[in-house]
């Protein structure tokens, strides 16, 4: 057997088991305690109806000589995503969508004597725009007349974001940047207005619910306190210790789903329309993305990274081109809540958007700086898009071309620019309520500053009479 195996960094907490690398290949080891869950998800038709639903990934049994260490009662290879984003990347319709996702799941368990043991955001990702639990070992057996004990996990990692971002302001759902393992219950019923009190959902499940935790803490660890949390839940706040029906379980999921799908969020921010307010007209659009995917197939692009590509027209393009995966990653939210949205309506996929600050990307996050991966290290790309941006890094944030280069090249071997000269009427705007401090900012700066980070520019071509200038960089 060759290949020494490979922990991955964010799989370490669970004792019913871990995934690793052996050779390249993505395995997860299966321990001798979780058994009787596993073999009761496969036999029980649980795992069948998942993943015939596009709930769960799918996955096949591997020799159990293949595990990577003592202790493994099977051994699998899940199906492989060909990206993955964290939820603190999402916008507010992704974060909903894999909510409903999990509830979803947790009611097909339910149905098949199983429940859900953890309702964390980090077990789901997303197949282009579409939901998929990926930790197969969530599942454990049901025990009539227990509550749910990953509602608390669920309310923190689910509702509060989307509660805070819809009822205060969007940009909150970057708390789960810092709260890997959720938003505080106390702290979402502090920040959200005392309106909030009147709403049942914001009631029951956020604020009655911090404060049973509160009375718990002193003497409940965290799996008690969830269940504790759980009973409040599924009676409205009572201290009650008495058993939970499956039919209580069922009215609780009903009050989750009601509450995650009437919530939503449609304010403007400055860029969320640009394709419709900034853009060429329709024989510049029209130019510029034949020159895109030309580019795109002359870089023999699979994976490709869209940096500021607002609701995805031009990743479109570059998926149409040949590209089998388009990350179309912008900073914000509400370009990429209308990208998500309008794939999704259409049914689209090959294209995954993603909420991004480029100014200030997630760095490699968790225990040890290992369990959640930088942008940079879930790369590299084949081609880095960068249309119409690199004014706002250098001019509008204060960045060096050098820097910019640098940035994009450590994402991708092609970078391809869409160059926007100091005349345009966008740099111009952005120079508006500043001194012209940019001699830098030429052509010539561009291509020396790609130079110095070993790329040269192997295509060169003006985008019809805009004046604005198409380069793809490479070795």
């Amino acid at each position: 057997m060759s290949g020494d195996p490979s922990r991955i960094g964010s799989s370490f907490r669970d004792p019913s088991g871990f995934l690793f690398r052996r050779d390249g290949v993505l395995l997860r080891q299966v321990q001798e305690r979780y058994r009787p869950h596993y073999e009761q998800l496969m036999s029980s038709g649980l795992y069948a109806a998942l993943t015939a639903e596009g709930l769960l990934v799918p996955h096949v049994e591997r020799p159990l000589a293949e595990a990577a260490a003592p202790g493994a009662a099977y051994v699998l290879q899940p199906e492989l995503l060909p990206f993955i984003s964290l939820p603190y990347e999402w916008c507010f319709a992704q974060r909903q969508a894999a909510a409903l996702l999990t509830l979803r799941v947790q009611e097909v368990a339910l149905a098949h004597g199983m429940t859900l043991k953890d309702a964390s955001a980090f077990n789901v990702q997303f197949r282009g725009v579409e939901p998929v639990l990926i930790d197969t070992l969530s599942f454990e057996r049901y025990v009539d007349g227990t509550p749910w004990v990953a509602y608390r996990q669920f309310c923190q990692h689910f509702l509060a974001p989307l509660l805070l971002q819809s009822r205060i302001d969007v940009r909150l759902g970057a708390l789960l940047r810092q709260y890997l393992d959720g938003i505080p219950l106390d702290l979402a019923s502090a920040l959200l207005p005392r309106r909030s009190w009147a709403s049942p959902a914001a009631l029951m499940h956020i604020h009655l619910h911090a404060k049973s935790i509160a009375k718990h803490a002193a003497t409940e660890g965290a799996r008690s306190g969830d269940r504790a949390g759980a009973r409040a839940g599924a009676r409205a706040g009572s201290e009650t210790t008495a058993r939970v029906s499956t039919a209580g379980l069922e009215g609780l999921l009903s009050s989750l789903k009601g509450a995650i799908s009437g919530l939503s969020w449609q304010a403007g921010t400055e860029w969320g329309s640009y394709e419709e307010t900034h853009n060429y007209d329709a024989a510049g659009r029209a130019s510029k993305q034949g020159l895109v995917a030309d580019f795109v197939r002359s870089a023999g692009a699979t994976r490709v990274i869209d940096l500021g590509a607002n609701a995805g027209e031009y990743s479109r393009v570059a998926r149409d081109a040949g590209a089998t995966l388009v990350v179309a990653a912008d900073g914000d939210p509400m370009a990429v809540e209308r990208g998500f949205r309008r794939l999704r309506e259409a049914r689209e996929s090959g294209v995954h958007p993603l909420l991004v600050d480029l100014t200030n990307p997630a760095p490699a996050q968790g225990w040890d700086h290992a369990e959640w991966p930088s942008l940079a290290a879930r790369g590299p790309f084949d081609a880095v898009l960068a249309l119409a941006l690199v004014h706002h890094l250098a001019i509008g944030n204060n960045v060096p071309l050098v820097g910019v280069a640098r940035m994009l090249a450590h994402l991708g071997t092609h970078v391809i620019i869409e160059w926007v000269p100091k005349p345009d009427p966008q740099v111009q705007r952005l120079l508006s309520a500043r001194e012209d401090i940019f001699d830098g900012y030429t052509e010539e700066g561009l291509i020396a500053a790609f130079a110095e980070v070993g790329l040269q520019p192997r295509q060169r071509v003006a985008v019809g009479s805009s004046g604005r200038t198409l380069f793809r960089f490479a070795v």
